[in-house]
C-alpha cells in the first residue's frame, strides 16, 4: 500500500518549526511534504507583484521558511502543487487555499491572537475576507476538521467566538510547551530588562515607538534595556531610535529569542507571542494585554509534547472516519494515547 502524504503549510519560522516537530513525531507509512504559506486568486497576483512582502506571504518570512526547509532537506512542494494530499496542517486559516479543501485539514494554533476590533466584526458579521482582520478571525474559517490549541483559556475563547467546541483539542502547542529548556543556555547578559518589539508599523498598524521607548525606560528604572526586535522589523530605523532615546541599550536583531527572556528579570512586549515564555518562567512581564488573561490563555506545559499530541490527532484522522476529539481528549488526560 503507497504512504499517504501529508502536506505541511508554514508562514513564519515559528509556524514552520511547529510544522517541522510535527512531522517528526508520526510513526512510519507516511510521506511528508512542506510549503511556504501561499493563497490563490487575486491574493496570488499581488503576493507575485511583491505587495505582501510585509506578511508571512512573502519578504521575509518566505525567505527564512524556504531557507529552513533546504538547510534542513525537507521535500519542499511549493503550494501543494505536486500530490494530492490525504491531510493537510496548516498554522493559519486566515487563506484557505483551494487546492487543499478536499482534504482532511488540521489546523495548529500558533500562539497568541490579535485582539478583535471593528475589522473583527466586519468579518465576522458582514463577511469581509478574514485576513483583513489579521489573527483575530484565527479559526472562524470552520474549514478545518480539528483545531489543535495550547490550553483550555484559548478553547473557551475560540468557542466565545464561534469556533465549534467539537473540533477544538487542547493539545498545547510546540515551541511554547517545554520552556524549562530554555534556562539552559550560553546567553551572555544575565538580569536586564528585555523589550521584545513588534512588527506593528510593517504592517501597517500604528505604533508611536519613541513613547514605547521611554515607557520602557521608565519601567527599567536604571536597569540595563536590551532590545530584540522582531525579525520583520526595519532594523536601520528600529535601531537608529533606540539609540537615539535609550542610549546604552544592548540591542539585538537575530539570536535565540528564548534564551534571552531565559537570561531577563523583566519582559516588556505588546503583542507578542512570547509573553507566554515569560509568564511560563514566571518573570516579571509587562504586556498591552491584561496580565490575567494572559496567564489564564498560556500554553500549557507538557514537556515539550504537544508535537506528538498533533501527530497521533492526524495519525487517527487519516486511520478514522470517526475521529471524536471529545473521546481522544478523554483517553489523552488518562494516559491511554
Amino acid at each position: 500500500m503507497a504512504n499517504k502524504k501529508v502536506l505541511f503549510i508554514c508562514g513564519s519560522l515559528n509556524q514552520t518549526t511547529m510544522m517541522h516537530k510535527i512531522s517528526q513525531s508520526f510513526g512510519d507509512g507516511y510521506d511528508f511534504y512542506f510549503s511556504p504559506f501561499y493563497a490563490d486568486g487575486y491574493i496570488e497576483f499581488f503576493r507575485k507583484r511583491g505587495f505582501l512582502n510585509f506578511s508571512i506571504l512573502g519578504g521575509n518570512f518566505f525567505k527564512s521558511t524556504r531557507n529552513y526547509l533546504v538547510e534542513n532537506n525537507l521535500n519542499i512542494d511549493f503550494q501543494g502543487k505536486q500530490n494530492y494530499y490525504d491531510l493537510v496542517f496548516t498554522g493559519s486559516d486566515l487563506i484557505v487555499p483551494n487546492n487543499v479543501r478536499g482534504s482532511k485539514l488540521i489546523l495548529v494554533q500558533e500562539g497568541m491572537t490579535d485582539p478583535e476590533n471593528l475589522m473583527y466584526y466586519l468579518v465576522k458579521y458582514l463577511n469581509f475576507p478574514r485576513w483583513m482582520a489579521s489573527t483575530s478571525t484565527t479559526g472562524l474559517s470552520n474549514l478545518y476538521d480539528y483545531f489543535c490549541v495550547a490550553s483550555e483559556g484559548y478553547k473557551d475563547l475560540f468557542i466565545k467566538k464561534g469556533v465549534p467546541a467539537s473540533k477544538l483539542i487542547v493539545t498545547g502547542i510546540p515551541n511554547f510547551d517545554n520552556t524549562a529548556q530554555y534556562l539552559e543556555n550560553e546567553f551572555e547578559h544575565k538580569n536586564y530588562v528585555m523589550v521584545a518589539t513588534s512588527d506593528s508599523r510593517e504592517t501597517f498598524k500604528y505604533e508611536n515607538r519613541k513613547k514605547f521607548i521611554y515607557e520602557c525606560l521608565d519601567i527599567a528604572d536604571g536597569r540595563q534595556l536590551l532590545f530584540k526586535f522582531h525579525p520583520n522589523e526595519n532594523f536601520e530605523r528600529a535601531t537608529a531610535e533606540v539609540k537615539k532615546y535609550a542610549p546604552g541599550a544592548l540591542i539585538y536583531t537575530s539570536g535565540n529569542t528564548n534564551h534571552m527572556i531565559a537570561n531577563c528579570d523583566t519582559l516588556v512586549t505588546k503583542y507578542s507571542s512570547v509573553v507566554y515564555i515569560g509568564i511560563a518562567l514566571k518573570k516579571e512581564v509587562y504586556s498591552w494585554f491584561d496580565i490575567n488573561e494572559l496567564k489564564r490563555m498560556t500554553p500549557i506545559q507538557n514537556g515539550g509534547t504537544s508535537a506528538t499530541n498533533i501527530a497521533k490527532i492526524g495519525e487517527q484522522l487519516l486511520d478514522s472516519n470517526e475521529f471524536n476529539s471529545v473521546e481522544f481528549e478523554e483517553k489523552f488526560s488518562l494516559g491511554v494515547i
